[in-house]
């Protein structure tokens, strides 16, 4: 059971998938005081490597690395998401108990089936999470605010949070998936090694750094207009 209401939930398709795109950000939020979770949508039951099971007791230790607050698993059919009425119900059955402030959803357009419609399904169980007769014995709530990561999408993004800080921690938490990006035999010339997902995702995150004057960066995407009450002090620098 959750004890209070969580400030951020990050909602994913697959265990992992959190680590890779915004685990910075999270940490950069418990840091900041705010309590965070996590809600992966499978447990990944199609990967090549490793067990459902196994990948569940990794995103455990991964939450641990990550200081989340609370981590569930809907156990949804890994490859199979559909957005449908059971999902969004469930999942927004999950929002009303959880009360986030911010959601964090993938974003909406990807290689990855599973990935834009974890997006769909997240947004719109946001939304039926505040409609008061969707569930007559839980109190309505919708989050103030839902971020797209964007991480992987060739899109400008909106912002960027600094998590040069953070980076070695979110790695550490990534690798905690030991059946996918452990050094072992089985399909090795369908994954990269460590050393090689350690350079991609440090290039990546460098990239988006960049734009903004820090060494590692995390993007995000929102569909409103931001609103902003100091001119004066707008980071980063033009020139």
């Amino acid at each position: 059971m959750v004890e209070r209401p969580l400030d951020v939930l990050a909602i994913a398709a697959h265990p992992d998938d959190v680590e890779q795109t915004c685990g910075g950000t999270l940490l950069k939020m418990v840091e900041a005081g705010y309590r965070t979770g996590i809600l992966d949508l499978t447990a990944g039951d199609m990967g090549t490597r490793g067990t459902p099971e196994t990948r569940l007791e990794e995103a455990e230790r991964a939450r641990v690395l990550l200081r989340a607050a609370w981590r569930g698993n809907c156990r949804f059919p890994d490859a199979k998401l559909e957005n449908t009425l059971h999902y969004r119900t469930a999942l927004a059955a999950f929002v009303r108990r959880l009360r986030p402030r911010t959601v964090i959803l993938p974003y909406w357009e990807g290689r990855h089936p599973d990935h834009y419609r974890a997006c769909e399904i997240g947004y719109e169980a946001c939304f039926l999470a505040g409609l008061k007769k969707l569930d007559e014995t839980t109190e309505p709530h919708r989050p103030q605010k839902i971020l797209y990561s964007s991480m992987y999408a060739n899109v400008k993004p909106t912002f960027v949070v600094d998590i040069s800080p953070y980076f070695d921690r979110r790695m550490e938490a990534l690798l905690a998936y030991e059946s996918q990006y452990g050094e072992q035999p089985n399909a090795s010339g369908l994954f990269p090694t460590q050393s090689e997902i350690r350079e991609r995702l440090a290039a990546i995150a460098r990239f988006y750094g960049n734009q903004i004057g820090v060494k590692y960066g995390e993007p995000f995407v929102v569909k409103e207009t931001m609103r902003v009450d100091d001119v004066v002090n707008l980071a980063p620098r033009s020139f």
